[in-house]
């Protein structure tokens, strides 16, 4: 796979995943403790880990 293909679609997770952090912090999601665990356990992680794979990849991809 091409790197700016993988960007792409590291990027595209970042942003989909971004959409239900929306939902916890401005609606009803904080209350429903399923999708409140779901955002905190999964959602931001994931969020996490693709926002630092974006930051940190080319970086890496370029010392080995």
């Amino acid at each position: 796979m091409k790197a700016s293909t993988e960007r792409k679609i590291i990027r595209w997770v970042h942003i989909l995943f971004s959409i239900p952090i929306i939902g916890f912090i401005y609606g009803p999601v904080a209350e429903l403790p399923y999708a409140a665990g779901a955002v905190r356990f999964v959602f931001f992680p994931l969020i996490v880990l693709s926002g630092f794979w974006l930051w940190k990849a080319n970086g890496l991809k370029n010392t080995c």
